[in-house]
């Protein structure tokens, strides 16, 4: 890979401990305008529901601010949890924001509920005892309503207008963590995106399988792939370490369904050594890592290193970064330290844009 690799970001607006959802979203905007001045590419928001944890409910609404407040970044989903909506609800939201900023938008999908199934069965229109899978079908129909000249000619929806009517269209992401994604995306010829920092381990047989079986579409002729994985930088290893021990008690909390807001390293450390006293010791209920873990955590060059060589072994030519600090400055540090490390650095952003909450 001679070019140079791109770097974008997922933020699921974390709420640290101490602050408020109205904070963690704040915090959100603020990050936006720091990684437009970085550099990155693009800037997705994730969708969960019913957690003290996650502030971000609404992605459509933060990518329509957030592409307020920035000039070049592109925004998107990552993503919209397709099954829980009307696809043609969906593509008339992602419209309007691509009438508004044409060629910035992107619009990443799942089908994952993001929340319980009590949040699950709350959002649904038609609640019944058991629903098929349909997402097959619903992806389908997004795609056509955002291209409607695409729908069969006898289709009830072929002369469906489809508002606001602009040039182009909003670019379309399929998102999973598993072979089943990887699959679909391959056989619909759409983008994906591998939620690595989720479920790594079955990176490498995703990725590859798409990669290898890419069918062309309309949307795309070559496949293209990237990851989410999580990243923490600081000055030191130590730094970064510490920083990632609310990341850890995270997980951990995760796993045995507690969504409280992000501990304080020094909180996340007494809890963590409650856990296991040893550092050798299991965590119980500790996930699996794959081939590469989750997080990276050190100096941004021992990160960049770490990141370049996940790339060039996957043959991709972008990484989407999650970062996870209860220090809303120690996180836009963490992408500023990246950003120079790799190269991508536009501008400094640490003089000119200040942090809206600092924990």
């Amino acid at each position: 890979m001679g070019h140079t690799l791109k770097l974008s970001v997922l933020d699921q607006s974390p709420v640290p401990a101490g602050f408020t959802p109205a904070d963690a979203l704040n915090n959100s905007l603020a990050l936006a305008r720091h990684v437009d001045a970085l550099g990155y590419t693009r800037l997705w928001y994730s969708e969960h529901h019913g957690m003290e944890l996650l502030a971000c409910t609404a992605p459509e609404i933060l990518i329509a601010r957030a592409a307020a407040e920035t000039s070049r970044i592109r925004l998107g989903s990552g993503g919209i949890m397709l099954p829980h909506y009307s696809a043609f609800k969906v593509a008339e939201v992602f419209r309007t924001l691509h009438a508004m900023f044409p060629g910035r938008i992107d619009l990443g999908v799942g089908r994952a509920p993001g929340g319980s199934p009590r949040e699950s069965l709350a959002l649904r229109r038609i609640r019944q005892a058991s629903q098929p899978d349909d997402f097959p079908q619903q992806l389908a129909e997004l795609r056509a309503f955002l291209h409607p000249e695409r729908f069969p000619t006898t289709h009830p929806f072929r002369d469906l207008l489809v508002s606001p009517a602009a040039s182009g269209a909003p670019e379309v992401w399929l998102l999973g963590s598993s072979m089943w994604s990887a699959v679909t995306a391959a056989q619909q010829g759409l983008p994906y995106a591998f939620a690595h920092f989720f479920s790594p381990i079955q990176t490498r047989q995703a990725i590859e399988y798409y990669q290898g079986n890419f069918q062309p579409s309309p949307d795309r002729t070559a496949p293209e792939a990237t990851l989410c994985i999580g990243v923490i930088c600081a000055e030191s290893d130590e730094e970064a370490q510490r920083l990632y021990s609310s990341v850890q008690l995270l997980q951990r909390r995760i796993r045995i369904d507690d969504r409280r807001p992000v501990a304080a390293p020094e909180d996340a450390l007494t809890a963590l050594h409650a856990i296991a006293p040893s550092p050798l010791a299991a965590f119980p209920g500790q996930a699996e890592e794959g081939e590469w873990p989750r997080y990276l955590v050190g100096t941004p060059d021992r990160v960049a290193a770490q990141l370049r060589s996940l790339a060039a072994e996957l043959d991709l030519s972008e990484l989407i970064i999650n970062t996870i600090t209860h220090s809303h400055e120690a996180r836009l540090r963490s992408y500023t330290l990246l950003a120079e490390a790799m190269g991508i650095a536009a501008t400094r952003a640490d003089s000119t844009l200040e942090p809206a909450y600092v924990a």
